[in-house]
């Protein structure tokens, strides 16, 4: 009976230690360990809101704004199995609305992001805005799918201060092709001041210009991020020929009242995008009640999805082929 017992307590710790390991993880935070769920299986199949699987042909960009992602975020287990999820789907991801004094933020996200066996990186620009309501914009991204110039990633310059937040830039090629067949664009990372939406947006489309002219002679430039309004109130940004909104006329809230967010390019240059696009509504898709929701983000995560090769034709050559340093 001593036998029994002895063996019957060993089956369980046995288990228990498996299911442990199966649903949760371990992370270092600050004040030492923290004990946190392992990200789900994914969905299965018939949610309209998900983006299919990426195939080794094509890279998906998305823009997100994390609304007030700071430390006290990061400590909240369910929030951020959440975000390292949503960000895991994507092969570039611009968040915008980082606030936090201290500079580990991102760093311990894209720890966090790893643990899956990942390999991400990030590159972030400096606190922009007025005190004390300074942000920092960044791109996360997939190293094994794209490449970043780190030389090359600047704050767009805004002398006159038409801009509360300047935008973000960086210049990226994914990897797979060879240097010269592989798509190569520069995306713009920005927030729309809410109290000044349309004279910013008015500048805007000059901020769209002054990129294709930076020096770099790449001709596709994506404007992605918070706009504050729908595609069809960005003013003139929304007059430029040929400008494409992935969204239109589609709720990007967390309660799906609204559109404030986007993606813009012009259709003509970026041939590289399949039609592919949209807005993830990970409230319905991980099945969390919109109070656990809003504790992520009070915005949805758009997405787009472009062919790894120039003008989207393997065999094309690239504009430019600069080396990535």
């Amino acid at each position: 009976m001593g036998h029994t017992r002895f063996w019957l307590i060993a089956v369980i710790l046995v288990g228990g230690g498996w299911l442990f390991h199966q649903n949760y993880q371990i992370a270092r935070f600050d004040g030492g360990l923290q004990i946190i769920r392992r990200p789900l299986a994914p969905a299965g199949p018939g949610s309209h809101t998900a983006p299919q699987a990426a195939t080794h042909q094509t890279i998906r960009i998305a823009s997100w704004n994390a609304h007030v992602l700071g430390r006290s975020k990061l400590e909240k287990s369910q929030a951020i199995n959440v975000l390292c999820r949503i960000i895991r789907r994507y092969d570039i991801i611009a968040i915008q609305d980082i606030r936090a004094r201290t500079d580990d933020v991102i760093p311990r996200l894209v720890e966090l992001v790893n643990l899956d066996n990942r390999n991400f990186d990030y590159v972030i620009g400096p606190r922009v805005g007025r005190a004390p309501d300074l942000q920092q914009f960044a791109f996360l991204f997939d190293r094994d799918a794209v490449e970043v110039d780190r030389h090359q990633l600047y704050v767009v310059n805004d002398p006159d201060d038409l801009l509360r937040h300047e935008p973000l830039v960086a210049w990226f090629r994914v990897r797979g092709p060879s240097a010269d067949q592989a798509f190569t664009f520069s995306l713009v990372n920005t927030r729309v001041d809410p109290d000044r939406l349309q004279p910013e947006l008015d500048k805007l489309d000059d901020v769209y210009r002054a990129v294709l002219q930076d020096g770099r002679g790449e001709d596709d430039v994506l404007l992605l991020g918070d706009f504050g309004t729908d595609d069809k109130h960005l003013g003139q940004l929304g007059a430029m020929a040929d400008l494409y909104a992935v969204l239109s006329q589609i709720p990007s809230d967390t309660e799906r009242t609204r559109q404030l967010d986007n993606l813009l390019f012009e259709r003509q240059a970026t041939r590289e995008f399949t039609g592919q696009g949209g807005c993830f509504d990970f409230l319905r898709e991980y099945n969390l009640s919109l109070q656990e929701a809003l504790e992520v983000s009070t915005h949805l995560p758009v997405w787009a999805e472009f062919s790894i090769h120039e003008g989207g034709i393997p065999g094309k050559v690239a504009g430019t082929q600069e080396r990535i340093r």
